[in-house]
């Protein structure tokens, strides 16, 4: 009777090994135990378990328009990541400010997410998600089990930069509230506040 390491499995059934410990909790999989504790995967059993209906989520997100090159750029590049990876991906685009948690496309990956139906997230970067409280849709993921890969985690900005971009973000969103997002007033605060960030 051939018996598979944790690993083993989740790479046979083409899941995460979240996934295995979610079907192990639900009743839907019972592996049995080495005297070290390590879990140890029938292999009939596994096949005889049907795929639940999951699917690798890809979320792009920009803040205005006139981003929309970066938007197709974070596209391109999380397809490309998924295909390497043999990952059929569905991708969420948002546009909208990491501040604001009401984007349509933040709403339905929340929902996909805690309807048990996204294998894996897969983000370009961290700030890419929400600009404050990733963490927050990180910890529905382990809930959920939903495996989290963010591509370009070596490529984190300073801490400097981030409290520039941080900081620049807060002040267009208010000025967008207070002078209207498509009026003169607004874009030339904005774009002051741009060049005043790029040379800090």
């Amino acid at each position: 009777m051939t018996k598979l390491s944790i690993s083993e499995a989740a790479k046979l059934k083409g899941v995460s090994t979240q996934t295995l410990r979610r079907w192990e909790a639900s009743g839907k999989l019972i592996p049995e135990r080495t005297v070290t504790g390590h879990r140890r995967y029938d292999l009939s059993q596994l096949m005889g378990i049907k795929q639940e209906l999951s699917f690798t989520i890809g979320y792009a997100r920009v803040s205005s328009h006139d981003q929309k090159e970066d938007l197709n750029r974070q596209v391109q590049i999380l397809e490309l990541f998924c295909a390497s990876n043999g990952w059929q991906v569905e991708i969420i685009q948002d546009l909208g400010s990491g501040l604001n948690y009401s984007k349509k496309g933040l709403k339905r990956l929340i929902n996909l997410i805690t309807d048990n139906q996204v294998e894996r997230l897969v983000i370009t970067h961290k700030d890419r998600l929400l600009r404050f409280g990733s963490e927050l849709i990180f910890s529905l993921c382990e809930i959920f089990g939903t495996e989290v890969i963010i591509i370009n985690r070596t490529e984190d900005s300073s801490f400097e930069e981030d409290l520039a971009n941080d900081v620049l973000e807060i002040i267009t969103v208010f000025s967008a509230r207070l002078y209207g997002s498509r009026s003169h007033k607004n874009k030339k605060l904005v774009e002051e506040l741009k060049d005043v960030a790029q040379k800090l």
